[in-house]
């Protein structure tokens, strides 16, 4: 199951609230238990004093009639007391409630029939009317009785209740209480060290990494939250960064053995000439034969072109103006030696004074100067361009070298790709964590190649 470092963060909150919820559930339970009974009780005091109501009323409407009927005579002022001691004989039986042993017995639907029977409009006789208000107030009496006795029981056991459910009110929400608060803290220890650990552990290694250690660091066998994903992207990161590593190794290597190879070729092979040179100069000298002299300066004029292409390949291999006058020079220098001739396309060069003052190393420097190298003669060879511009400056301690032409530009997007030179230019500002990037031209036509290097003033 994958659990999300939020879930895992809000799962402690998550569960004692659940609980909290839950037991505020119970408590709502537990009042609306306590409500009905307090209901149940209202109904009875209600039902009591209904009871008391109707056997007044019934006491003084008896009476009432009795007089009437034995006096033969009723004043219209006797008349509108005996209704109205009726109607509330009436209302107040209307009060009474059904509850506990009413709900199942007659006792109610018993007495409101005898209360019909009682109407003083159907004018009954002395006898029927004395029996009929001893039924009635004998149903009330037994009404009042068993009301009283549920009432004395429903208090008794109302006060046992209350007790009870105090008692198991408190326990259940201690009990509640002090659940959620080990659960959460259970779940939060538990989380948070597993978090903490995770987060060390990949800080451990993104620290190691930093250092220069490149050890890969473990990575999860499955993915399970955001953590394990960002092990797998420290784990994919520090590969790349090891081939990053391994390549500027690998150039670190190769130009020093470039340079040892002209050094080298300097020491020995351009001495040896060089003596070789003198010593047929010195020959030629001596010589009094014309055509053998000839001969002679033929062969110092072959020696000297091989003097010469040796060392254009010193150069090549290492140029020697790049370690003496610095970067902006070397490239203008390469430009003035190669780049002059009336069949190759005009150039433009503009090298900002900020340069010098970067602090670039050794191997960035060959890098940046291998790269313009092969930008231009990919321009010469492949552009088809009359005009190009060589630009190297300093844009807010970012150093922006730029090779531009009007050109045909670069038609077949694959050899963006696969081409060899490219893929040289990328390796090598790979290596010196330089970005690359062709785009159109701001000629008409052509290619904008340029390449950003953040750097140290």
């Amino acid at each position: 199951m994958r659990i999300t470092v939020k879930q895992q963060v809000l799962l402690a909150p998550a569960t004692i609230l659940v609980l909290l919820i839950l037991l505020l559930a119970f408590m709502q339970y537990s009042y609306w238990e306590l409500s009905f009974k307090r209901r149940e009780a209202k109904a009875i005091g209600t039902t009591f004093i209904a009871v008391a109501e109707a056997d007044m009323a019934a006491r003084r409407l008896h009476v009432l009639l009795r007089t009437m009927q034995h006096t033969g005579m009723a004043a219209p002022e006797d008349m509108a007391l005996v209704a109205d001691l009726y109607e509330r004989m009436l209302a107040s039986i209307g009060r009474i409630r059904p509850f506990g042993p009413l709900g199942e017995s007659g006792h109610i639907s018993h007495l409101v029939l005898l209360a019909e029977n009682l109407n003083p409009a159907d004018s009954p006789e002395i006898e029927k009317t004395a029996e009929l208000f001893a039924q009635f107030r004998a149903e009330l009496s037994a009404l009042s009785n068993i009301t009283q006795i549920y009432r004395n029981q429903l208090r008794l056991a109302q006060e046992q209740d209350i007790g009870q459910l105090v008692e198991r009110t408190a326990t259940v929400s201690m009990v509640v209480l002090v659940l959620a608060i080990l659960l959460g803290l259970f779940i939060s220890i538990y989380f948070s060290r597993r978090i903490l650990n995770r987060v060390q552990m990949l800080s451990h290694s993104a620290a190691r990494i930093a250092d220069g250690k490149l050890e890969l660091p473990p990575a999860p066998d499955r993915i399970r939250d955001e953590l394990d994903t960002l092990a797998i992207s420290i784990n994919r990161m520090t590969k790349r960064l090891i081939r990053v590593v391994g390549t500027e190794k690998l150039l670190e290597g190769a130009e020093e053995e470039r340079r040892r190879i002209a050094m080298d070729l300097h020491d020995q092979s351009l001495s040896d000439l060089s003596t070789i040179l003198r010593g047929l100069q010195n020959l030629a000298s001596d010589l009094a034969d014309k055509p053998t002299r000839e001969k002679t300066e033929n062969l110092e004029q072959d020696l000297e072109r091989a003097i010469a292409n040796l060392r254009d390949i010193m150069n090549n291999l290492h140029p020697q103006t790049l370690d003496i006058l610095g970067l902006g020079a070397a490239i203008e220098g390469h430009l003035e030696q190669h780049c002059c001739a009336d069949e190759l396309p005009e150039y433009h060069l503009y090298i900002d004074p900020k340069v010098s003052d970067l602090n670039l190393d050794r191997i960035k420097q060959l890098s940046l100067y291998r790269i313009v190298i092969e930008a231009i003669q990919n321009v010469i060879k492949h552009a088809s361009a009359s005009r190009y511009e060589v630009s190297l400056e300093v844009r807010e301690n970012i150093l922006v070298l730029s090779v531009e032409d009007n050109g045909q530009g670069i038609l077949d997007e694959n050899n963006r790709s696969n081409g060899r030179g490219l893929n040289n230019i990328r390796e090598r500002a790979k290596a010196i964590s330089a970005e690359v990037n062709w785009k159109q031209s701001r000629f008409s036509s052509g290619t904008r190649f340029e390449l950003t290097l953040p750097c140290d003033m």
